[in-house]
């Protein structure tokens, strides 16, 4: 078989060996080998093996499993301590050990209670080479206590309060993780607003409406025995005070009334921790969790930071909306004081926690077990670590060092134990307890004193199997002690095999790095120490790799064809090949179409899908190689139409006339395959420079067979040439012989040179190279030249290789060059080059803009200009001018606050800007500073301007409290931005009656110091729409409006109803009503009769001349005209085919009248409507319209 090189090797020197093989022993750490044969009668101590963990929480409701395992020759026996005494198991019926294992089972399921075997339990696994100990393992019950019952009062709160709903879980073990649901098991929505405490109390910076509910249920889940208990659900109620009922209302005096009406916002205070400062302790390695929750209005967002560092980037995590830090892996360096900030608009607070990281004792390095053999040395070292320091103490076989029998040979010095000249009573298991008050830690590492011969654990006569060229590991496996040295010889009588062809490891594995035929052979490993010698033989075959001779090839098949794919191997006469056939690397279909012999695949009656890449694979014992080939199915060919295909490809290509800067190529054209050739493509290949790229060299007509090429020099030519017709491209023609030209100077030089500078003292020259076919020759280089533009000096030329850069230093700051990049090669130089223009490096300009002067052009706008700074100050490109600006302090409250500087740049050699945005009266900062390539010059003198008053934004809100039946009052908050001084406010109003139709409009001024107002002599029970803004010298503000109606008089209302309900009120309703139905009568029998009556005569004596009579013919009716005041009806009033008129026909309609329905016309056109009582509409007020009075209204009229 083919060997696995080792990860690790080590080339040895015969005569070093030893010398490094002893210190090994004497520094490692050092098992027996688990060999069956070794383990038989070889000695050695208890080693525990698994054990419970030291803090064991059991579930009460199964058996308790206390595990301890160990290994050792002889096997160890077990016993167990509980609470520092013996603990008898034979004497405990439910008590049970393992056979054969230190794990004991207390049957509890049966009988008894887990809370009796609480307790700490310690394990000894002995045998007579010593004895070891388990950590002392605390076994607790798992407890999930119920809530203890208690009462919970609704809690009621005002919109905007902060609110902390406690959870205060039942004390389990372990500890439970809190969580808050409601009734329908659904989880709480959580935000930067609402969220859950480390300690699960759930905390509001700011209630809302919406939070009102009543199943606020926080829950406790003990995972360890997979239960949840819940709290009582708690009731929250947020009310305004306008849902204040009136007896909670009468308990507030007025100072809280007005104060609970507004949601007044407040800067942040912190819910949790208390105080300005706290302190925090956390043990190494766990997770620090800090945690700052504030109340406040707007909802404070919360910001962390180290004070005397930062925080680690990879460790540090946010959670619960930043209000939760967490550092994992948490180490002495991360102490400190944290700070957590939270800010609202408002204000912001910050707290202090200082955080003290200890440690429990950790391992620096644990002892290592010792395998020593008589009259040697060594030492078992403690190194461990923690805060504070812990304490070092040495057992011996699970008893204090200090009371243990005297050894000679051994000495204790702090955290090490140093052996010398050991002898076998010397062996025993030695336990080390690191401790300190945050815990311990215990490990047992033995030492066994053995004297045993060499022994080599490998078989004899393996026989190892290799691949020519490939590594051979042969395996040597052995133990002894003293440690033995290991030599490897071959043959019968060879000497000992020498670094410098193989490589000896420490395991004792030979490795041969390259095997060769002659590498076959018998070898011998031999394993001695001063006890005595071992040494065993394998054996080594080399062969012969495994070889694809003959491999398929691509097939392109029709369907319903046969095609074969071939697969010869040839490989080691001593190893049997597998050959596999797959298809898109899975196993072939399983179907009888597809056939396997010896050499070859044939796939009969070939469909679609059988295209695809077949893939032969031989396989052998040692090795395995394949080879793949891709069949391509296609439609057959119908038998009587000729083939349409592209053109087949050309074939004997010839080189004649062969010049050096021209050749001809002739070629012979395949066949057309039914569509006539309309070209043929000629590419060539450069095998010197770009090998299997092929290029475009020409095109001629599809009648040519030769034609002329153009060459360039120093080019190793190939040409090939591809037929083209109407269906395409044929394949190329095999490849011509190639022909080298020969070598001359360069043609063109490079192209895009340019000079820029990367510092201020240099100039860095770039240019595109030429590529290797337009070398022209070897050694291609490049003559770089330079001088300065404005300068005498001669050039300055180097030449340098064939790159795309040089820097020329110690140069004046941007100063223009002149640049040129001249190609050469051996056999000359390119034509002379172009000369580009470049600059060296810039530097920062020197000089800040002058003359700098603002001019405000209105509140928000002013217009900057400054004189242009001289050109050779700005050392560079000039890019343009940069103002920085920015509000400095306000000119109402004269308060330095300073704010965030604001940025304008202004491209080129521009000299003045405007500034847009600007803050109406505001005191504003200004300066100019000037910009190249490299960065910003010195800044100008700050000026100071002040932009004018402007309009003042909408006051803050508007409110209507305290109506009466003819007064309102009007509460105010001044404009958020006033933008100058206030002068006044202005307040309009009007009534707004029972169809929203606005009266007349009332303007009132009102002094600016005001924020209330009260209107009075106002009508009762009338809806008022008022329009109120603020004004400054600059004009009126943005205004805001508001609606409110005044009280209703409760005995009008009364009197009104009684009126309505009087007897003679209806018995006079009811005789206007027969009135007006004996009118209706008697006009239809006059119309029957075709007489005429007073309306019809009236018409007639006021007859317009313009007005055409009815018609006879048509049926249809004239226009006629008001009685009254002479003027015709509206143009389109003409009466429709079914005798009724719309409303929004005509003005004068019984649905005008309170009658609801349409009114109608007489047989002789007149309109019956003419004469009933019509009320007349009054024009309204301003730009607004009245309508009818209401009903309530119509009563007091009446009365």
């Amino acid at each position: 078989m083919q060997l696995k090189k080792m990860p690790r090797r080590k080339r040895l020197s015969a005569g070093r060996a030893p010398l490094i093989l002893f210190l090994c022993q004497m520094i490692s750490a050092l098992d027996v080998p688990l060999d069956p044969k070794l383990l038989e009668d070889l000695v050695q101590p208890p080693t525990i093996t698994q054990q419970s963990p030291k803090d064991y929480i059991i579930d009460p409701r199964e058996n308790i499993v206390i595990q301890c395992e160990a290994k050792g020759k002889p096997p160890p026996s077990f016993s167990w301590t509980r609470n520092g005494t013996h603990f008898d198991i034979d004497k405990d019926p439910l008590v049970t050990m393992k056979p054969g294992s230190g794990t004991l089972t207390i049957n509890i399921m049966s009988e008894g209670k887990a809370e009796t075997y609480e307790g700490v339990y310690q394990c000894t696994a002995r045998n007579e080479r010593g004895a070891a100990i388990s950590n002392n393992i605390v076994v607790r019950p798992s407890r999930s206590p119920l809530w203890t019952k208690e009462k919970l009062e609704p809690i009621i709160l005002r919109n905007g309060q902060s609110l902390i709903l406690p959870c205060r879980p039942p004390l389990g073990l372990p500890p439970p993780i809190i969580f808050w649901m409601d009734n329908s098991f659904q989880r709480l929505p959580q935000s930067e607003r609402v969220s859950q405490g480390l300690n699960g109390d759930l905390y509001f910076s700011n209630v809302l409406p919406e939070d009102t509910r009543e199943d606020y249920i926080c829950y406790a889940r003990f995972n360890h025995t997979q239960t949840i208990q819940q709290k009582q659900p708690i009731s929250v109620k947020v009310i305004s005070v306008d849902e204040l009922n009136d007896t909670v209302a009468a308990n507030l005096n007025d100072t809280e009334f007005y104060s609970a009406k507004s949601n007044r916002e407040r800067p942040p205070t912190f819910l949790t921790p208390e105080g300005n400062a706290s302190h925090k302790e956390e043990l190494r390695g766990n997770v620090l969790s800090l945690e700052c929750i504030a109340e406040g209005l707007p909802t404070p967002i919360i910001y962390w930071i180290k004070e005397d560092g930062t925080l680690p980037i990879n460790r540090t995590f946010y959670r619960n909306f930043k209000k939760t830090l967490q550092i994992i892996q948490v180490s002495e360096a991360d102490s400190g004081n944290y700070q957590c900030i939270a800010k609202n608009p408002l204000g912001a607070i910050h707290h202090t926690i200082s955080v003290t990281v200890k440690a429990a004792p950790y391992w620096i390095m644990a002892p290592q077990n010792l395998v020593l053999s008589p009259g040697e040395d060594g030492r078992l070292t403690c190194g461990a670590n923690g805060s504070p320091k812990p304490r070092i103490s040495w057992l011996l076989n699970g008893v204090p060092v200090e009371i243990a029998p005297d050894d000679p040979s051994r000495k204790i010095d702090g955290d090490t134990i140093i052996f010398s000249n050991v002898q076998e009573r010397s062996s025993a298991v030695y336990q080390c307890n690191a401790s300190n008050e945050y815990g311990y830690l215990l490990a047992n590492a033995f030492v066994n004193v053995l004297a045993e011969p060499p022994r080599i654990l490998t078989s004899a006569n393996t026989l190892y199997q290799v691949i020519a060229d490939r590594p051979a590991l042969l395996d040597c496996a052995f133990f002894g002690s003293p440690l033995p040295t290991i030599e490897w010889f071959k043959g019968a009588k060879g000497s000992a095999l020498r670094e410098d062809i193989y490589v000896l490891h420490e395991n004792g594995t030979l490795e041969i790095p390259v095997a060769q035929k002659d590498s076959t052979g018998t070898y011998t490993c031999v394993a001695r120490n001063k006890l005595g010698m071992a040494k065993n033989e394998v054996h080594l075959e080399i062969k012969d790799a495994t070889r694809i001779i003959k491999q398929p090839e691509y097939a392109v098949m029709q369907r319903g064809g046969t095609v074969s794919f071939e697969c010869k191997v040839k490989h080691d006469h001593t190893l049997i090949p597998t050959i596999t056939w797959l298809k898109d690397n899975g196993e072939l279909p399983n179907d009888g179409r597809f056939t396997v012999d010896k050499d070859h695949l044939v796939v009969a009656d070939v469909r679609d899908d059988d295209g695809g890449t077949y893939t032969c694979v031989a396989n052998t014992t040692l090795d395995n190689v394949s080879a793949s080939a891709v069949l391509s199915v296609v439609a057959p060919t119908p038998t009587p139409a000729p083939i349409y295909d592209v053109p087949n490809p050309p074939f004997d290509l010839e080189l004649t006339d062969q010049l050096d800067k021209s050749v001809q190529l002739s070629w012979t054209p395949g066949s057309d395959n039914n569509s006539p050739i309309t070209k043929f493509i000629i590419e060539y290949e450069d095998a010197m420079h770009e090998a299997g790229l092929w290029h475009l060299q020409t095109e001629v007509s599809g009648m040519q067979t030769t034609a002329q090429l153009k060459l360039s020099p120093y080019v190793n030519y190939s040409f090939r040439v591809m037929a083209v017709n109407s269906l395409g491209r044929s394949l190329p023609s095999e490849a011509s012989e190639q022909y080298l030209t020969k070598a001359a100077e360069p043609d063109t030089n490079p192209t895009a040179v340019e000079g820029l500078g990367s510092e201020p003292d240099n100039l860095v020259i770039t240019w595109k190279p030429l590529n290797g076919f337009e070398s022209n020759g070897p050694g291609l280089q490049y003559k770089v030249s330079w001088r300065q533009k404005d300068g005498d000096d001669e050039w300055t030329s180097v030449v340098v290789a064939n790159v795309s850069k040089y820097i020329v230093s110690g140069t004046p700051t941007f100063v223009p060059y002149l640049i040129k990049v001249q190609a050469l090669n051996d056999v000359g130089f390119a034509p002379e080059p172009a000369v580009v223009m470049g600059h060296s490096g810039e530097d920062l300009p020197m000089v800040a803009p002058g003359n700098v002067h603002v001019n405000v052009v209105n509140s928000t706008l002013a217009e900057v200009h400054w004189d242009p700074v001289p050109l050779k100050s700005i050392r560079g490109h000039l890019q343009g001018y940069r103002i920085y600006y920015w509000k400095a302090q306000s000119s109402s409250k004269r308060n330095r606050r300073h704010l965030e500087k604001k940025i304008l740049t202004f491209q080129g050699s521009k000299t003045h800007g405007m500034l847009p945005g600007l803050e109406p009266f505001s005191h504003y900062t200004l300066n100019v500073r000037v910009v190249n390539g490299k960065g910003e010059g010195p800044a100008s003198p700050d000026r100071v301007f002040n932009t004018p008053e402007g309009v003042p934004s909408a006051p803050s809100s508007l409110k209507i409290v305290n109506p009466t039946l003819d007064s309102l009052t009007l509460e105010w908050d001044p404009p958020s931005r006033p933008n100058g001084i206030l002068t006044e406010y202005t307040l309009k109003y009007q009534p707004i009656n029972s169809t929203h139709e606005l009266g007349p409009l009332v303007d009132l001024k009102i002094p600016a110091n005001k924020t209330r107002w009260t209107l009075k002599n106002l009508n009762f029970s009338t809806r008022y729409k008022f329009y109120f803004y603020a004004q400054t010298a600059a004009g009126s503000g943005s205004q805001i409006t508001e609606e409110a109606v005044t009280a209703v008089d409760e005995a009008m209302a009364s009197r009104q109803v009684d009126i309505a309900t009087q007897g003679w009120f209806i018995g006079l309703m009811c005789a206007v009503a027969l009135l007006i139905l004996i009118l209706l009568i008697v006009c239809f029998i006059r119309r029957n009769k075709g007489g005429k009556y007073p309306v019809k005569e009236k018409e007639d004596a006021h007859a317009d001349p313009e007005i055409q009579p009815m018609k006879e013919d048509d049926g249809t009716f004239g226009e006629y005209s008001d009685a009254e005041d002479h003027k015709p009806l509206k143009k389109g009033s003409r009466t429709p085919s079914d005798r009724t008129v719309k409303k929004e026909d005509s003005d004068d309609s019984l649905v005008d009248y309170g009658e609801g329905v349409n009114g109608q016309f007489n047989e002789d056109g007149s309109f019956i409507g003419q004469y009933s009582g019509k009320k007349e509409k009054e024009p309204a007020e301003g730009n607004e319209s009245s309508e009818a009075p209401s009903p309530v209204n119509a009563m007091n009229s009446f009365v």
